[in-house]
C-alpha cells in the first residue's frame, strides 16, 4: 500500500508528458474531426433486439461522466512507468484511435435515444448529455475502449496492488454498462471498443511497427533501451 501511495503522489516523468498530452488531444481530435467530416452522411443503426431489452436508467450517467476522473488517474499511473512500457501503451492508444477514426468515416453509426421529460435531476443531466453529444461516432465505443485501456495498461504491473487492478477492471465494466443504460451506445459498440483496445495493445507490444513512434518520443534513448 505504501509503495502504491508513492506512485500516486509522484510526479510524471519528463519523457511521459508528450505522449500523455498527445493521447488526450488525439482522443478529442478524432471524435470532433470525424463528426465534422461525416456528420451529415448516412448513419447506420445497429441496435438489436437485445439492446431493446436493456432498460434505460438515467442515474447511470454518473458513471458515464465520472469515468473521466478514472481515465485521468490511470493514464497518469501508466505514464509513470518506464520508457518501454510508456511507449508500448501510448503507441497502442494511438493505433486504436486511428482505427476508430477510419471506422467513423467508413461506417458511420447512430442509434435511437429515448424521449425524456425534463423532470428530475437525472433526466435533466441526460438531456444535457444528449444535447452536447450527438448520436454518432458510436462504433466502436471510445468510452469503452479508453476505459478498457485503463485496465489493461496496469493489469500486468507488479507495482500496482491487486485491489486496484480489480477496481480498474470493475470500473471499466461499469462504464461499458453505463453506455448501454444511458442509450449512448448499443451492445456491439461496447464489444467493438473492448476488442479494439485488446487488439491495439497486442500490436503495440510488437517491436517492429513501434520503432518509428519510439524514435519520435525518445530520440536520445540509448541503443537497446527500448527493445522488446
Amino acid at each position: 500500500m505504501g509503495r502504491f501511495r508513492k506512485i500516486l503522489a509522484g510526479m510524471i516523468p519528463e519523457y511521459s508528458w508528450f505522449p500523455l498530452i498527445l493521447a488526450l488531444s488525439f482522443d478529442s481530435g478524432v471524435y470532433v474531426a470525424a463528426r465534422m467530416i461525416a456528420g451529415e452522411w448516412h448513419h447506420y443503426n445497429m441496435e438489436s433486439s437485445l439492446d431493446k431489452m436493456v432498460p434505460f436508467w438515467a442515474p447511470a450517467v454518473t458513471v458515464y461522466l465520472g469515468c473521466y476522473l478514472f481515465w485521468a488517474v490511470n493514464y497518469i499511473l501508466i505514464a509513470r512507468q518506464d520508457k518501454k512500457a510508456v511507449c508500448q501503451f501510448f503507441w497502442s492508444d494511438f493505433i486504436a484511435h486511428v482505427i476508430c477514426f477510419a471506422i467513423f468515416l467508413l461506417f458511420p453509426t447512430t442509434n435511437i435515444r429515448p424521449a425524456l421529460e425534463p423532470d428530475g435531476v437525472w433526466n435533466q443531466l441526460m438531456l444535457w448529455v444528449f444535447s452536447v453529444d450527438a448520436a454518432d461516432n458510436l462504433f466502436p465505443s471510445i468510452h469503452c475502449m479508453v476505459s478498457w485501456f485503463c485496465f489493461i495498461g496496469i493489469r500486468g504491473r507488479r507495482e500496482i496492488p491487486l485491489w486496484y487492478k480489480l477496481f480498474s477492471c470493475m470500473m471499466a465494466l461499469m462504464v461499458c454498462a453505463s453506455t448501454l443504460f444511458t442509450r449512448q451506445h448499443v451492445i456491439i459498440d461496447v464489444f467493438g471498443g473492448v476488442i479494439l483496445a485488446e487488439l491495439s495493445f497486442y500490436i503495440g507490444r510488437r517491436r517492429r511497427p513501434r520503432h518509428i513512434y519510439e524514435r519520435i518520443l525518445f530520440p536520445k534513448s540509448r541503443k537497446g533501451e527500448l527493445n522488446a
